[in-house]
């Protein structure tokens, strides 16, 4: 499967952003699915999950953040809400076999493949 992350941008604090993962070649929901983050200096985070049956797994962002798919569109969404200049970060969406038991889903090596990543903001 390949994966596209888009919708990045430039947002002040407070504000809003949604991000989405476009998946091609093999249908996303067939695999779970994961969105990181990696600042300047610092190493990949984990934020939150949606597992291939649709479950939700993790969530690293205190509510701020959900995530949900849309299987007509094959595509995998990150809300992110009340935007802070530490949420600065490339972010990143990833996918996992199936067949992956939770526990190796919280660290990138868990995960399969990667999308090129897409550049967040948070400034006023």
């Amino acid at each position: 499967v390949q994966l596209q992350a888009s919708g990045g941008g430039l947002v002040q604090p407070g504000g809003s952003l949604r991000l989405s993962c476009a998946a091609s070649g093999r249908t996303i929901s067939t695999y779970n699915i994961g969105w990181f983050r990696q600042a300047p200096g610092k190493e990949r985070e984990f934020l939150r999950g949606i597992r291939w049956s649709g479950n939700n797994y993790g969530d690293s962002t205190k509510g701020r953040f959900t995530i949900s798919r849309d299987n007509a569109k094959n595509t995998v969404d990150l809300q992110m809400n009340s935007l802070k200049p530490e949420d600065t970060a490339v972010y990143y969406c990833a996918a996992a076999a199936k067949t992956k038991i939770l526990s190796t889903l919280w660290s990138p090596g868990g995960y399969d493949y990667w999308g090129q990543g897409t550049l967040v903001t948070v400034s006023s």
